[in-house]
Protein backbone atom coordinates (compact mmCIF):
# COMPACT_ATOMS: atom_id res chain seq x y z
CA UNK A 1 0.00 0.00 0.00
CA UNK A 2 1.50 3.60 -0.91
CA UNK A 3 1.63 5.90 1.99
CA UNK A 4 1.55 9.51 0.75
CA UNK A 5 4.26 11.16 2.52
CA UNK A 6 2.24 14.64 3.39
CA UNK A 7 0.16 11.82 5.74
CA UNK A 8 3.83 11.63 8.00
CA UNK A 9 4.12 14.55 10.61
CA UNK A 10 7.99 15.83 10.10
CA UNK A 11 9.90 13.89 12.18
CA UNK A 12 8.45 10.67 10.78
CA UNK A 13 9.10 11.27 7.71
CA UNK A 14 12.96 12.83 8.43
CA UNK A 15 13.28 9.52 10.09
CA UNK A 16 12.33 6.87 7.71
CA UNK A 17 14.19 8.81 4.46
CA UNK A 18 17.00 8.72 7.19
CA UNK A 19 17.12 4.96 8.01
CA UNK A 20 16.23 4.25 3.82
CA UNK A 21 19.66 6.30 3.21
CA UNK A 22 21.92 4.92 5.95
CA UNK A 23 21.30 1.36 4.80
CA UNK A 24 24.16 -1.00 4.51
CA UNK A 25 24.03 -1.59 0.93
CA UNK A 26 23.14 1.53 -0.58
CA UNK A 27 25.00 3.10 -3.60
CA UNK A 28 25.68 6.64 -3.62
CA UNK A 29 28.65 5.67 -6.46
CA UNK A 30 32.43 7.23 -5.63
CA UNK A 31 30.69 10.20 -4.55
CA UNK A 32 30.69 11.26 -0.72
CA UNK A 33 27.15 13.02 0.37
CA UNK A 34 26.49 14.62 3.30
CA UNK A 35 23.50 12.95 5.04
CA UNK A 36 21.44 15.94 4.99
CA UNK A 37 22.27 15.85 0.77
CA UNK A 38 20.64 12.30 0.96
CA UNK A 39 18.23 12.97 2.87
CA UNK A 40 17.36 15.88 0.72
CA UNK A 41 17.63 13.93 -2.82
CA UNK A 42 14.87 11.34 -1.49
CA UNK A 43 12.53 14.26 -0.65
CA UNK A 44 13.19 15.91 -3.97
CA UNK A 45 12.21 12.07 -5.44
CA UNK A 46 8.83 11.80 -3.31
CA UNK A 47 7.82 15.14 -3.71
CA UNK A 48 8.02 14.87 -7.34
CA UNK A 49 6.71 11.57 -7.35
CA UNK A 50 9.70 9.48 -8.57
CA UNK A 51 9.76 7.30 -5.42
CA UNK A 52 6.93 6.54 -2.93
CA UNK A 53 6.31 4.90 0.40
CA UNK A 54 5.11 1.75 0.36
CA UNK A 55 3.47 -0.17 3.19
CA UNK A 56 3.83 -3.50 3.31
CA UNK A 57 0.97 -5.06 5.84
CA UNK A 58 1.95 -8.35 5.81
CA UNK A 59 5.53 -7.72 6.85
CA UNK A 60 4.35 -4.97 8.88
CA UNK A 61 7.65 -2.70 7.28
CA UNK A 62 8.11 0.84 5.24
CA UNK A 63 10.17 0.98 2.94
CA UNK A 64 11.03 3.77 0.02
CA UNK A 65 10.84 2.49 -3.34
CA UNK A 66 11.02 4.05 -7.00
CA UNK A 67 7.51 4.35 -7.86
CA UNK A 68 8.04 2.20 -11.10
CA UNK A 69 9.22 -0.28 -8.49
CA UNK A 70 5.51 -0.38 -7.30
CA UNK A 71 4.05 -2.32 -10.22
CA UNK A 72 6.86 -5.45 -9.70
CA UNK A 73 4.97 -5.66 -6.50
CA UNK A 74 1.72 -6.23 -7.17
Amino acid sequence: MEIPYQQLSEEALQGLIEEYVTREGTDYGHANYSLADKVAAVLRQLQRGEAIIHFDSYMNTCNIIPKDQLNDMN
